[in-house]
């Protein structure tokens, strides 16, 4: 719902009108609305770090479906498609309400930091076997990853980009670790 229609779309008896539950339910387990958004986002975190963490352990399974970099791409554009894109949507109206609740920014940021962790390790994953980066270089590396990841969702929430494919944006990652490894020079 929150992904759906906004944290404005989002009450007490609309959940329960969704969920089809008896009226009162939803409030009997969070009793007020600051409590319905932070369970809200510990699910949704749930749910971002269960897919990065299948597929960061299926990262040696050589198929090339769901591993590498090319996973994670696969990952960006299913966030941007039907019925991911709610969940997308849901995330980002999670970061928005946490710019106004002190509470709420904590879960979010500590969502953030294991999101972040994640990524580090498979981005480490990733590097050239001839080549290992120093941490502040993975450190680059992990934020620049994560910025174009987030913009590329951002926009197909907003339904502004462009068709890519998973194969287009895993060329976009790998250019990205790479440039900035180039950039930092030697190891």
């Amino acid at each position: 719902m929150l992904g759906a229609d906004g944290a404005r779309g989002l009450s007490h008896p609309k959940v329960d009108r969704r969920a089809r539950m008896p009226a009162g339910t939803t409030s009997f387990y969070f009793r007020t609305r600051k409590a319905l958004m932070h369970a809200v986002a510990a699910r949704v975190t749930e749910l971002d770090l269960a897919d990065l963490r299948a597929m960061s352990e299926l990262a040696d399974d050589g198929d090339g479906l769901v591993s590498g970099t090319l996973g994670l791409a696969t990952m960006v554009v299913l966030a941007g498609t039907a019925p991911w894109v709610t969940r997308t949507r849901a995330r980002y109206e999670l970061a928005m309400e946490a710019g106004r609740e002190p509470e709420l920014a904590e879960i979010m940021r500590q969502s953030t930091t294991q999101f972040h962790e994640l990524v580090r390790r498979a981005v480490t994953h990733w590097q050239p076997d001839d080549c290992q980066p120093d941490s502040a270089v993975l450190d680059e590396q992990t934020y620049a990853v994560l910025r174009f990841v987030n913009g590329v969702m951002v926009e197909s929430c907003q339904g502004h980009d462009p068709d890519r494919s998973a194969e287009q944006i895993d060329r976009l990652i790998r250019a990205i670790i790479g440039g900035v490894r180039e950039q930092r020079g030697p190891d």
